[in-house]
């Protein structure tokens, strides 16, 4: 094993990895139907990225190769303020709406199966999530995701309008 190939494996074993949901789905063709698998999965790195994505194969493993691949390339950058997030914020996807609210140290994370894996994978430890609107699990990791994405920190405004921290928080 060369050097790029033991960087690469390092890289990749940094990643917290999660199967959310499997999905068996048939297509129905002229000669009966057609069986293929549908993988949900999470990766995150633990400390504020995260990614979703979505695989489909005839085989359970190769779908859930191509879904951490897709997660891989969807990484999106939290914001987060210590152990938590820095306010409250709704994400939403399709039907799917997801009310995050930051929580004090030592809450831990109070979520869904789909949301937590999601929170988790971001690195934050204490966080109270609420399912809204659809509870399929597609909608309400994106949801999930999609929240997170759009939070911003004191650093980010004050950056965004020119000023300092201590100007923006008071």
């Amino acid at each position: 094993m060369d050097r790029n190939q033991r960087t690469a494996q390092v890289k990749e074993n940094e990643f917290k990895e999660k199967v959310v949901q499997i999905n068996r789905v048939a297509k129905t063709v002229k000669g009966g139907r057609n069986m293929r698998f549908s993988c949900l999965c999470v990766v995150g790195d633990g400390k504020g990225s995260v990614g979703v994505g979505i695989g489909k194969a005839i085989e359970i493993p190769e779908a859930i190769r191509k879904g951490m691949a897709d997660a891989r390339k969807n990484m999106v950058k939290v914001a987060i303020q210590g152990t938590t997030i820095p306010h409250e914020i709704i994400g939403d996807f399709g039907a799917g709406k997801v009310k995050l609210m930051p929580a004090p140290k030592g809450t831990g994370v109070l979520a869904g199966m789909s949301a937590r894996a999601v929170l988790e994978a971001a690195g934050i430890e204490d966080i109270r999530c609420k399912s809204l609107g659809s509870d399929r699990a597609v909608n309400v990791v994106k949801a999930t995701l999609n929240g997170l994405a759009n939070l911003v920190n004191a650093e980010i405004v004050a950056k965004k309008r020119g000023k300092t921290v201590e100007e923006i928080v008071g």
